[in-house]
């Protein structure tokens, strides 16, 4: 099996490009299955569609965390235990992981199916949206098993080495579903089931991709045993995953309660219920976006943090720190600049029912995303101590911009009403960095990276 030695010794910039690149690209092309559904769905069904396909979001959000908390944690100590030169545990690692993904999977499509329309209703579907809701969804949650074990691999297949692979087939699945989307929707007149018949599809032949990566993996060869339980380097692997898992499940939550806020505000405004939610689906589809090229930074360099961090190369360590967070500043900037700016040319790709859904999804677009810039920043440098082991300091603040933004979502619209909801997003921001920058200087002034013993797998 080979090494990763490179990682610790080849230029920082030379190592960021191999891997955050087809990282950031491979994230991106995950969102284009849900985007480029609420893109077709917004001009052939309507914003009725959007806001149906929103509906389901957070179902599917609650099985992209569960992929990551098995996939990012088995990748952070993949990454580790190389940098140790501790690889004989590894396949053990990387099959429960798999196994325990796959399983999860099959929880959530058992609770789907069997919740049915009721579910639905909880977590914002309205009399106009139901029927939608159910024929996407319902199509939806068969693959759910397979795409999530298909995003643990995916994150174990960079650490290992190999991003391009990785990218590669999330590339082939999204490019089915961007071909079958009109496809089906528009020459077989399927509507949004035509769009959901497309994604897992999609999903499907991006699965089967990444399993046959197994056959040739560079660090560890799984086997019959690699699949039996083993409690311990479980829990080690869920408690660096754990920053992954609640910053999915704290977006379910913040979904589900602006739904309902929407709707409960949106009934009582000049813009009605479903105008509200339907712009939030598509600002918040946006959101993901920047929101995963800046995570993709992260993740991407996590192979080579945490196999430095496991080398005791604390100095490089620093530099990764300084230029992650470099680039992803730079992200925001941009995307700040253009989201202000240019609003309603972002809007117009998801479709534009009518001037009063138009000048209100603009609006909500400036103010929602109007400190993306913080929402990055700090976002990565949660992911960053997940990738060093630190699991107790990351999962906090992997979460605690979302539990403002939960707490003034709820308070901000009893004030200004449904538009309320919106800027809830900027002042979670602030207060979020006020709390980050201190963690973040404390550990640096401290020499956390400096330190002349090897640190431990987990806290």
């Amino acid at each position: 099996m080979e090494t990763n030695n490179y990682l610790g010794t080849e230029k920082i910039g030379k190592l960021l490009m191999k891997f955050c690149i087809p990282c950031i690209a491979s994230l991106i092309i995950s969102c284009l299955y849900n985007i480029v559904d609420q893109i077709f769905v917004g001009n052939g069904v309507g914003y009725l569609g959007n806001a149906a396909t929103g509906v389901i979001f957070p179902i599917t959000v609650i099985g992209w965390g569960m992929s990551l908390f098995f996939g990012d944690g088995a990748a952070a100590y993949l990454s580790v235990a190389l940098g140790k030169n501790d690889t004989e545990t590894i396949h053990r690692g990387v099959g429960n992981s798999i196994l325990f993904s796959f399983l999860s999977g099959a929880v959530i499509i058992l609770i789907s199916y069997l919740w049915g329309d009721g579910l639905l209703c909880l977590i914002g579907a309205t009399d106009a949206t139901i029927s939608l809701a159910h024929d996407y969804g319902f199509i939806i949650y068969s693959m759910m098993s397979l795409a999530m074990t298909q995003n643990t691999l995916a994150s174990v297949i960079r650490a290992d080495g190999s991003p391009r692979y990785a990218m590669g087939a999330m590339i082939v699945g999204a490019l089915i579903n961007i071909v079958g989307d009109p496809v089906a929707i528009f020459v077989l007149d399927l509507g949004i089931k035509g769009a959901a018949y497309a994604t897992i599809l999609g999903q499907f032949v991006s699965f089967l991709i990444c399993a046959i990566y197994l056959t040739k993996s560079k660090s560890f060869r799984l086997q019959v045993q690699s699949f039996k339980i083993n409690f311990r380097q479980l829990r080690q692997i869920m408690a660096l995953g754990a920053s992954s898992l609640l910053t999915q499940l704290s977006i379910v939550v913040i979904t589900v309660v602006n739904n309902i806020l929407l709707v409960k505000y949106g009934a009582v405004s000049a813009y009605g219920a479903d105008i509200p939610l339907a712009a939030f689906v598509v600002i918040m589809k946006l959101f993901q976006i920047v929101l995963n090229i800046a995570i993709g930074i992260a993740a991407g360099a996590q192979p080579i943090v945490g196999y430095n961090y496991g080398a005791g190369n604390y100095n490089r360590v620093r530099e990764l720190l300084k230029e992650i967070i470099k680039w992803t500043a730079i992200v925001g900037i941009i995307c700040m600049f253009l989201f202000e700016v240019f609003p309603a040319a972002f809007i117009r790709l998801f479709g534009s029912d009518g001037d009063l859904y138009m000048e209100f999804a603009v609006r909500c677009l400036r103010i929602y995303l109007l400190l993306i810039l913080f929402t990055c920043v700090q976002k990565v440098c949660a992911i960053f101590l997940q990738s060093i082991g630190r699991a107790q300091a990351a999962a906090p603040l992997a979460i605690i911009r979302d539990l403002f933004l939960i707490a003034f979502s709820i308070i901000v619209p009893v004030l200004f009403g449904v538009t309320g909801i919106f800027w809830a997003a900027p002042i979670a921001d602030i207060f979020a960095m006020l709390i980050t920058l201190p963690v973040m200087l404390r550990l640096w002034k401290q020499n956390l990276f400096l330190t002349s013993t090897k640190i431990p797998l987990t806290d």
